[in-house]
């Protein structure tokens, strides 16, 4: 009875996906068909018509954002590099070869530090260690799981420090006699992990992406120089929103017992000192390794060789905490870096740059331009996404400000957090019950509006210091 309601309840979901996959074919056929001119090639309306089925795809969800990906591989792979469809095919190398690139490495090295530090319940040490020089004043609890969690969400996924923060967080987040304090401590997990994702290449997928997509432009971010970009906006983005809701929601005053805070102690899983102090010299030495790759010359992708070997031979990462890792993650960023290429390589973007040259834009409304639509995309689907499809049009139209209006877009893309369903981390807060849809409103205005226009301030002010 069980196996056949189940069956019966998946029947809609497998209709309704079949009628947005459909759809999403016939609007990507008549969106190419209307914006064909006679002079384009075989590989141009191939990958015309790519990038409209792909954001469809994207949009509806009618297949997960991976397989969109994996969709864009194959079929750059059969329709560009195949003469019977294409009379002048291209090498198609350096479209499958992204899955290689030192992006996703680099990105793979942050999975291994995150799940590492998950494993042994280093996280969660550290947020106790926290709470506990916070003291028991409703004001500087807030302050304390703000800080850590923008901090986490820079170097861990952001999913899994929110679903790190909320469990650890459950004994004072039930306690009914501080319901204010309760939804500003959730809120604040929900913008610290987006803030918190600005502030380094690693910090979301939309990051790694970007740096991926500049890298095949020839111009190249490392570890530091991102963090000069995303750390001040982090910062800035933070410290407003937690002054916010401190003065919407903290209002009393009255200390509060966080006796909790050793009780977790005994549950905690039971991974040894030795376990633990691997994990911490392991971070620490990667990270410095990363923040000063331009003096000693080790690329930081080279450098995500550390954590990757070292979890590995200690047996911190076992086969089957590596098959759990986001795999998934890697497949979107490197399709969307093959869209993206697709797009520049195959002259669409040039052709439309060209189009466009009449207009007279200042380059920092028109990043400002980019950064708002990079918001307000990201509410509605992935915001690497996202990125893939703006980047290879902002370069198209802004050129020699690259990797201004890249970085503005990667960073306004992580404020997207207006919508329960925005973001992993929204919407494991909102299913904790304590949060309406209307609470998330703040935070996604807030942010929706700040992200967007402080990332293009800040990229142009950059530009200008150095």
């Amino acid at each position: 009875m069980t196996e056949q309601i189940t069956t019966n309840a998946a029947q809609p979901k497998k209709s309704r996906t079949l009628i947005f996959f459909i759809a999403s074919l016939a609007i990507s056929a008549l969106l190419c068909w209307l914006l064909y001119v006679p002079e384009f090639t075989r590989s141009q309306t191939y990958v015309l018509f790519l990038l409209f089925f792909s954001v469809c795809l994207w949009i509806t969800e009618a297949i997960p954002p991976f397989a969109v990906a994996l969709f864009i591989l194959a079929y750059l792979v059969f329709t560009l590099g195949n003469p019977f469809f294409n009379d002048a095919p291209v090498k198609i190398d350096q479209y499958v070869n992204t899955f290689s690139s030192s992006t996703i490495w680099l990105m793979l090295g942050g999975f291994f530090l995150a799940r590492a530090m998950t494993k042994t319940r280093f996280d969660e040490r550290l947020l106790r260690m926290t709470l506990k020089l916070s003291g028991n004043k409703p004001a500087n609890i807030l302050i304390a799981v703000m800080t850590v969690t923008t901090f986490s969400s820079m170097i861990m996924s952001n999913t899994a420090a929110a679903a790190m923060l909320v469990a650890s967080l459950s004994p004072l987040l039930n306690n009914k006699n501080n319901s204010g304090l309760s939804k500003a401590l959730l809120l604040s997990i929900s913008i610290g992990t987006a803030t918190g994702g600005m502030g380094t290449i690693i910090g979301t997928p939309s990051n790694v992406l970007t740096a991926g997509i500049l890298e095949l432009n020839n111009i190249h971010v490392d570890f530091l120089e991102w963090m000069k970009y995303g750390v001040p906006v982090t910062l800035l983005l933070s410290g407003i929103c937690c002054f916010v809701l401190l003065r919407l929601y903290v209002k009393n005053k009255t200390p509060i017992n966080t006796v909790f805070e050793s009780n977790a102690e005994s549950s905690a899983f039971s991974a040894s000192k030795k376990d633990r102090v691997v994990v911490l010299v392991v971070l620490i030495s990667t990270l410095v390794l990363w923040l000063t790759s331009s003096v000693h010359h080790i690329s930081v992708s080279a450098v995500s060789a550390v954590p990757i070997v070292a979890f590995t031979l200690t047996g911190i990462i076992t086969a089957d905490d590596v098959k759990s890792m986001p795999w998934d993650v890697l497949l979107l960023i490197a399709g969307g870096m093959s869209l993206g290429l697709a797009l520049e390589s195959t002259g669409i973007l040039a052709h439309y740059a060209l189009q466009m040259q009449s207009l007279t834009i200042n380059p920092f409304a028109l990043i400002l331009i980019f950064a708002i639509a990079s918001m307000l995309i990201s509410n509605v689907m992935s915001n690497a996404a996202t990125s893939a499809i703006l980047l290879p049009m902002a370069f198209a139209l802004l050129p020699g400000f690259e990797k201004e209006s890249a970085i503005a877009v990667a960073l306004a893309s992580s404020a997207a957090i207006f919508l329960p369903v925005s973001t992993p981390p929204n919407a494991i807060v909102y299913s904790t019950g304590l949060l309406s849809i209307k609470d998330f409103r703040l935070g996604g205005l807030l942010i929706g509006i700040l992200g967007p226009v402080l990332a293009a301030i800040w990229v142009m002010i950059v530009r200008n210091w150095m």
